[in-house]
C-alpha cells in the first residue's frame, strides 16, 4: 500500500460509499498512539456541507485575508528542505501547464486548495488543545493509516496542510469547540485519472540520506 498511496490532486465528483467510509475508518482507529490516549477527533464533510465550507474558504483566500491557524504555520523552509519544496511545485506546475510568472494561473492552482482538488469528500484533523508535539505524532500516525486504509479501498487522498489556514471558518462550520486545535486537512475520493495534476510525481530520497543503523 504504501507504493500505491500518493497524493491525488484531481476527483471525480462520485461519494465513497458510506459502508465504505465507515470500514475505513474503523480501520484507521487501529493506529498506535503514545499510553493509547488517541488525541485525534475527526470531523469529516461531504455533499452540501463539504460545499458550504469549500466556499467559505475560497472567499477568505480571494480577498487576501492572512491565515487564522489554530497551530502556527511553517513560514518557511531553508537549505535542502526548501529545494525540495521548490522542486515539489515545479512539477505540479510543469503538470498543468502553469507558467513560473503566470501569477493569475499560480493563485487559481492554489485556490483549488480550499474546494479539496473537486474531491466529494474531506477529513479535518483536530486534537485537545493541551497537546504538543508527541500527540501531534500522534495524529500523523493516525494520518497516515487513514490513507492506507483508503489506498486499499481503491479511494484517493491528499494531506492538505491549507486546509488549516482559516481554522475559525473551519470551527465555525463544523461546530467544533475551539479548544480543539485544527492541524490538517485530507481530500479524498476517487481519482481523475484525466487530471493533468494527478500526472506530477515527486521523489523520495535513498534510505541511506535519512536513515543511519547502529551495531
Amino acid at each position: 500500500m504504501l507504493k500505491e498511496r500518493r497524493s491525488v490532486r484531481g476527483f471525480r465528483p462520485n461519494p465513497v460509499p458510506e459502508e465504505t467510509l465507515r470500514t475505513i475508518f474503523s480501520m484507521a482507529q487501529l493506529a498506535p498512539s503514545n499510553c493509547n490516549v488517541q488525541p485525534w477527533l475527526v470531523h469529516v464533510v461531504s455533499g452540501n456541507a463539504a460545499q458550504r465550507l469549500g466556499d467559505q474558504l475560497v472567499e477568505r483566500a480571494r480577498a487576501g485575508a492572512a491565515p487564522t491557524p489554530d497551530v502556527p504555520l511553517t513560514m518557511a523552509y531553508e537549505g535542502e528542505y526548501r529545494s525540495r519544496q521548490i522542486d515539489a511545485a515545479k512539477a505540479l506546475f510543469a503538470a498543468t501547464g502553469v507558467a513560473r510568472d503566470d501569477t493569475d494561473a499560480r493563485f487559481a492552482s492554489f485556490l483549488r486548495n480550499y474546494r479539496f482538488f473537486d474531491a466529494p469528500h474531506a477529513a479535518f484533523l483536530f486534537m485537545p488543545g493541551w497537546c504538543g508535539m508527541r500527540e501531534a505524532a500522534d495524529c500523523g500516525l493516525y494520518a497516515q493509516s487513514l490513507m492506507l486504509a483508503m489506498t486499499a479501498h481503491g479511494v484517493a487522498s491528499c494531506a492538505q496542510g491549507a486546509l488549516s489556514h482559516y481554522a475559525d471558518i473551519v470551527h465555525d462550520q463544523l461546530g467544533v469547540d475551539v479548544n480543539m486545535k485544527l492541524l490538517f486537512g485530507i481530500a479524498f475520493g476517487y481519482e481523475d485519472t484525466t487530471h493533468p495534476a494527478n500526472s506530477a510525481r515527486t521523489s523520495r530520497l535513498p534510505v541511506e540520506s535519512t536513515t543511519h543503523f547502529h551495531c
